[in-house]
């Protein structure tokens, strides 16, 4: 995340992203061409979670995904504030893309024989894209630069970590990464701290909030995006019979209900909220880099549970398919309750709250239910938050939206 001066203190402007008073800035072309590489990573966390439904393999994904959510959201903090239509900056966002599609090539083998390539990309991508902010700020004032030396410092320190476990294998593999992934998102919660740089304030940085706000949304897009690509496939490659076409309605509607949870309200709201916002370096730091994880992983879960319920609706549920299906729609509701209690400063939604005691109180029929009947129960459980939240929040629409929307 970049501490940053007001775009008159700094002596190459050429390289900011123009602001105007009351707008925010677009997403540009090339920041959404550098996500397509995001959407292949999406596909392969999926599709590497199915193939091995373990606790072992569940927490290899879950490292990897953490690691997946890291690389790009500190890619959108940097093109937050730098124009990505400068040749320096658009050179820089399509050499992160290169190294991003190398990591993402290397996910499903990461724990075997791909875990150099993996750990090599992931470094390059962290330490690269700091490296350049270092040189972009050289003649910036003593705030941005010590940030930027700070956040190079931590980056540095962890990706020696990565490395190291990247010619380890087996269990100590995995142990490195955890402890540097572990340190790497400890650093904004830690503001960067370092031993004689001090720490930074996030007063100080310099958040575009409708773009950081928009960016996100995107990445939500993204992942729903697997659940689609999922429905389609399947329903394309299968014979067309009224079990398959009842599958794939359910599992098309849970996919809307989960965009109308996020995109009726949340987005719209959020998107105000830190614009609004005294300190938007803390929302941003709060609610997008960290609570945005819990809702794009509840989406890469389901996506999971899709395919499932899409390749053996009547199978009896086992204790791993229990764990997708009800674990995936409920990080995605703990993630927006979070996200919207944080940008709206309330209480966490009670729709939402609701929805998360109806999918626990599935986990004690659980076992004696099919694949299809417990993921139509899930998406029954989304549907009533989505409604009930929709209703409750109609004189808020009303004002935000206009009447006429109504």
């Amino acid at each position: 995340m970049s501490e940053v001066p007001h775009a008159a203190e700094h002596p190459s402007p050429g390289l900011l992203r123009p602001r105007q008073p009351g707008t925010h800035g677009k997403v540009t072309n090339v920041e959404l061409f550098f996500d397509l590489v995001f959407v292949y990573a999406v596909t392969q966390l999926s599709h590497t979670l199915l193939h091995d439904l373990t606790a072992m393999g569940a927490v290899r994904v879950l490292l990897l995904f953490l690691a997946v959510w890291w690389v790009w959201i500190f890619t959108g903090w940097i093109t937050n504030w730098l124009d990505p239509e400068r040749l320096a900056v658009r050179l820089l966002v399509l050499a992160l893309m290169f190294a991003g599609l190398l990591l993402s090539t290397a996910l499903p083998l990461a724990f075997d024989g791909r875990g150099k390539v993996f750990a090599m990309a992931y470094v390059a991508m962290q330490v690269g894209r700091s490296l350049f902010m270092v040189w972009a700020l050289r003649h910036a004032n003593q705030a941005a630069r010590f940030n930027f030396y700070r956040i190079t410092t931590w980056l540095t320190v962890t990706g020696v970590l990565w490395l190291v476990g990247a010619f380890a294998s087996g269990e100590a593999r995995l142990a490195w990464w955890v402890v540097a992934l572990g340190i790497e998102y400890l650093g904004p919660a830690a503001f960067f701290y370092v031993p004689g740089l001090g720490r930074s304030s996030t007063r100080e940085w310099d958040v575009e909030g409708g773009h950081m706000a928009e960016r996100c949304s995107l990445f939500v897009i993204i992942a729903l995006g697997e659940s689609v690509v999922v429905m389609g496939s399947t329903f394309a490659d299968s014979a067309r019979t009224a079990d398959l076409w009842f599958t794939c309605v359910t599992a098309f509607i849970g996919c809307v209900a989960m965009w109308w949870i996020y995109f009726d309200m949340g987005v719209e709201r959020g998107s105000r909220s830190i614009r609004h916002s005294a300190d938007p370096g803390r929302t941003a730091r709060i609610a997008y880099t960290y609570l945005h994880l819990l809702i794009v992983a509840g989406i890469i879960v389901s996506a999971v549970g899709d395919e499932l319920s899409l390749a053996q609706p009547h199978a009896q549920a086992d204790t791993a398919q229990i764990a997708v299906l009800l674990g995936g729609p409920a990080l995605y509701l703990l993630g927006n309750a979070l996200f919207k209690q944080s940008v709206n400063q309330t209480n966490m939604p009670l729709s939402h709250l609701a929805g998360l005691g109806m999918l626990a109180m599935l986990l004690w029929p659980a076992h004696g239910m099919t694949v299809l009947s417990l993921a139509l129960a899930t998406t029954v459980v989304l549907v009533v938050v989505a409604v009930w939240e929709s209703f409750s929040l109609r004189d808020l629409r009303r004002e935000l939206y206009g009447a006429a929307e109504e």
